[in-house]
């Protein structure tokens, strides 16, 4: 009985055209020159033509803009855990349940999205004054969940669009209550969107300006509020170098996030290449 040669299909590189490069080169560098000439100038003092790293220290050593940093890092936490917390339970709550005036109050979820950020802040200004809150931390706090909630329901409600009821069914038959089923079966697997939720709503709360500026008040200056008053007086090299830091410190973060998905790859890699080694010696 003959042998049939097994096939193995070797994966080719599609060839891309000159144009689709040239668009591409040009996008990345529309996006990464002014990364690069920001770093640069975290060095140099165009005013005086001084090269030095001093602007560094001077950055790390400022008070108003460690407080500036601290402020936003605290309202980042408050508000990562307020917008996690209310957008999960919402997310579940319209994903596994129908009740009435549902479809409206799915509708609103999305108006966070799609309103201009100039009118959500004057509006949430005036509700907090009719409340008479005083603006500070906690005026932040409240306005930064208020629209940055509606991406973590989006997250956590893409992923149970998705989930398998099987999984949740049998762990019922085996004796689980609602309780051990949501901990033990449904949370682990829609941790991943969870957190992906969580860190959207950190970013976008540590980045935010214009309604932070409305809510915050006097003498509660997030760093992207601080840096506005600062820039009213000019670029100095240190907000240069602080902002470079920062840059740095997503870069890291972003590379620790991504290595466990990186070995994931290589040793799939290894297996498929194991594998077809394999099937070329049986050929052979």
């Amino acid at each position: 009985m003959a042998l049939i040669p097994a096939v193995v299909e070797r994966k080719t590189k599609a060839h891309v055209p000159w144009g689709a490069k040239a668009v591409t080169t040009l996008v990345f560098l529309i996006l990464y020159v002014p990364l690069l000439t920001l770093i640069v100038y975290s060095f140099f003092d165009p005013v005086t033509g001084e090269w030095s790293s001093r602007w560094y220290v001077e950055a790390l050593y400022d008070e108003s803009l460690r407080k500036a940093v601290t402020m936003s890092m605290i309202v980042g936490f408050w508000c990562t855990l307020g917008a996690t917390l209310l957008g999960t339970t919402a997310a579940l709550a319209l994903e596994r349940t129908q009740f009435v005036g549902k479809k409206v109050l799915d509708a609103l979820t999305l108006v966070p999205l799609v309103v201009p950020e100039i009118v959500f802040g004057l509006s949430l200004l005036i509700w907090f004054v009719a409340l008479r809150l005083s603006l500070g931390t906690i005026s932040i706090v409240l306005a930064h969940i208020t629209f940055s909630f509606s991406y973590v329901i989006i997250t956590v409600r893409t992923r149970l669009h998705d989930f398998d009821m099987s999984l949740e069914e049998a762990a019922r038959d085996l004796g689980a209550s609602s309780w051990q089923t949501f901990w033990k079966v449904t949370f682990p697997l829609i941790f991943p969107a969870i957190l992906s939720g969580a860190l959207m709503a950190f970013t976008l709360s540590f980045d935010d300006f214009l309604i932070t500026f409305f809510t915050s008040g006097v003498a509660n200056d997030t760093l992207p509020v601080k840096l506005y008053a600062m820039i009213k007086f000019g670029i100095s090299p240190k907000i240069n170098a602080l902002s470079t830091l920062i840059l740095f410190a997503t870069i890291v973060l972003v590379l620790l996030a991504f290595r466990p998905k990186r070995k994931a790859k290589v040793v799939e890699a290894e297996a498929e290449t194991s594998q077809e080694d394999s099937s070329i010696r049986l050929t052979a």
